[in-house]
């Protein structure tokens, strides 16, 4: 793993992201319930993920399905303090949770959105880079237009992770990482 991922993992722990009665399992690789049919990522998957997206200090970075705030701090670990990180989550309570956590660790390089009725958040594009932490049932092709020209976009679409990236001139190459599972990404009303 990479130095700055393993760096990010040590200054944001897991366990102040879960709810309480979930602490004790912070430790665990594995998916672990943090209420309204959400959980908190595997941390090998999200540290897969992570490297996958290469995230450098500065970014402007688009975190959609931020849960309960993890990813979005790690990123905010990633981009530095001249980075912004802006998380996008469907779930009013689990959006007030992931913004509760991130204050209380000072964490202030995030801002948090609630889900629209589009993937993602136009209205703060282009982003140099954009993670979503939930799996969309066909590939959510609006987030392109949001990704800056040199832009990243690691995406779960059913159980492959897909890495999107796109050159100067707008085109679009993308990569497969099959065989995993997440929650289904939904769109806000």
């Amino acid at each position: 793993m990479d130095s700055a991922i393993d760096e990010a993992f040590e200054s944001v722990p897991r366990k102040y992201f879960l709810p309480e009665e979930m602490q004790d399992s912070a430790g665990l690789d594995t998916a672990l319930p943090i209420g309204f049919g959400q959980t908190n990522s595997q941390p090998s998957t999200v540290a897969m993920m992570l490297e996958w997206l290469a995230v450098g200090p500065g970014d402007k970075v688009l975190d959609i399905g931020s849960g309960s705030g993890w990813t979005s701090a790690l990123l905010a670990h990633l981009t530095g303090q001249g980075g912004m990180v802006h998380s996008v989550e469907i779930v009013p309570e689990l959006l007030e949770f992931g913004k509760d956590n991130c204050a209380k660790l000072g964490i202030h390089n995030v801002k948090f959105h609630h889900a629209g009725k589009t993937f993602g958040r136009p209205e703060e594009e282009p982003y140099d880079r954009i993670l979503v932490s939930a799996s969309a049932e066909e590939m959510p092709t609006e987030l392109f237009d949001q990704l800056k020209p040199g832009g990243r976009l690691v995406v779960p679409v059913r159980n492959t992770i897909h890495i999107i990236d796109k050159d100067g001139k707008g085109n679009i190459t993308r990569k497969e990482k099959p065989g995993f599972v997440f929650v289904p990404l939904v769109k806000g009303d």
